[in-house]
This record gives structure tokens, sequence and C-alpha cells, in this order.
């Protein structure tokens, strides 16, 4: 399958006139349009329209600057334009945080952008957290299947998709994980790309922490 182009800025806007909109939000935009395949590209759109309309159905207060950039750029990590030795949250979010403070973020704001994104696959702590940090997450979540896709609603996230299709996401983003626990195991062990590396990765085998405290260096 062919990627076509990505969506862009217009197109989203004109689903959605709601978008809060800035200098910094079209910057970010294009970071990670420029640096994204066009099926991951798509998703982190989507995520981000997802979650400015959560915000905007439940009247959440929150820094939509912060909301954002986050959403946008939460999978850098998954490119070639995050790459380091921790697992790909991590990895992202450092770049998005660099990317900000050199955009003008103070330490606090940049901060809730790493927090977004280095926490946005792991729900049972993001919940507890900020209101940028929780919708961020709860925005990506929809684009696989989450609760809140009865929050939103069947029509709203339609009309998302229409604007910005999936483009084979399930197979290309699978393959995209699994292509990580072929090469980089050692980065996925703690987080949801190990579910992808025991089923479906031949060979894969990740440590267990029954092992490290049946092991560890003590005599009872």
């Amino acid at each position: 399958m062919t990627d076509i182009a990505p969506v862009d800025l217009a197109q989203l806007r004109a689903e959605f006139p709601g978008l809060p909109a800035s200098p910094l939000i079209d910057r970010a935009f294009d970071y990670a349009r420029e640096r994204s395949p066009a099926f991951l590209f798509n998703h982190v759109a989507r995520s981000w329209m997802f979650a400015a309309r959560l915000a905007a159905l439940e009247q959440v207060v929150h820094d939509a600057e912060v909301l954002a950039v986050s959403t946008l750029l939460h999978d850098l990590g998954l490119t070639d334009h995050a790459p380091g030795p921790n697992r790909f949250e991590v990895n992202g979010a450092g770049i998005a945080a660099a990317f900000v403070r050199d955009q003008g973020f103070d330490d606090r704001r940049a901060q809730l952008v790493w927090d977004s994104i280095a926490l946005h696959a792991t729900p049972s702590i993001s919940a507890f957290k900020e209101s940028e940090v929780a919708l961020c997450a709860r925005g990506i979540g929809i684009d696989f299947g989450t609760p809140d896709n009865d929050v939103l609603g069947a029509a709203a996230i339609a009309s998302t998709l229409a604007v910005a299709p999936r483009l084979d996401m399930k197979r290309r983003f699978t393959a995209c994980l699994c292509h990580m626990a072929q090469t980089r195991p050692e980065t996925t062990y703690a987080n949801f790309i190990r579910d992808f590396g025991e089923r479906l990765v031949p060979g894969y085998k990740a440590p267990s922490w029954v092992d490290a405290v049946f092991n560890g260096p003590f005599s009872e």
C-alpha cells in the first residue's frame, strides 16, 4: 500500500474549528509531520483532535498549547528522530521537551510536555496527573479503542477518521512495534511493546522480576 499525504492543518481546522491555534502549535504540527510516516502522523493528529474534543466536551481546564504539542509529538520515539537507550516514550519525551524549550516554554510547561509523552502509554499513572497529562493519554487511547470512545461518541470519531484516515494503522503500527522488539528489545520490557514481542516476535523473552527477587543476593 502506497502512502498518501498525511493530513494537513487546514483540513483539521476545517473539520474542528474549535482546535486551538498558535504559531507554536503550527510549528509542532509541521515538526511531527516532517518526521513521521503518514500512518503515524495521522494517528498523532487524530489523538490531538480526540484530546481537544474530550477537553471541550468535559469542560476541562487545561493548557491547550501543552496538550497540542504533547499529542502531536508523542510518538517521535517510534521514529529515527528520537534515538536513545530508553523506552520509546522517554526518548520521545526528551526530544519534545527540548523542542518546546527552544520555542520559549518555561520549565513547568516543558515538564508537562515531558510527563505527557513519557506517561502516555501508562494510563494507570497518567490518569492521576495534571489535566494535560491525563487528556493526552486519553486522546491517544481513543485511537486504540478505550472506554473513552463511548464518552466522545461514534459521530465525533467518524468525522475525525474521515479527515485523518487510519492508513492501515493496525498492521503498520504492529510492524513498527515488532521491529523495535526485534532490534532493541532492551527498550521494550517495561512497556506495552513487550506484549507484542511475546505474542508476535519469535525468540523474544523478557526478563522477569520473579527471577530478580528469587536470585537476589540475600540469605533468607
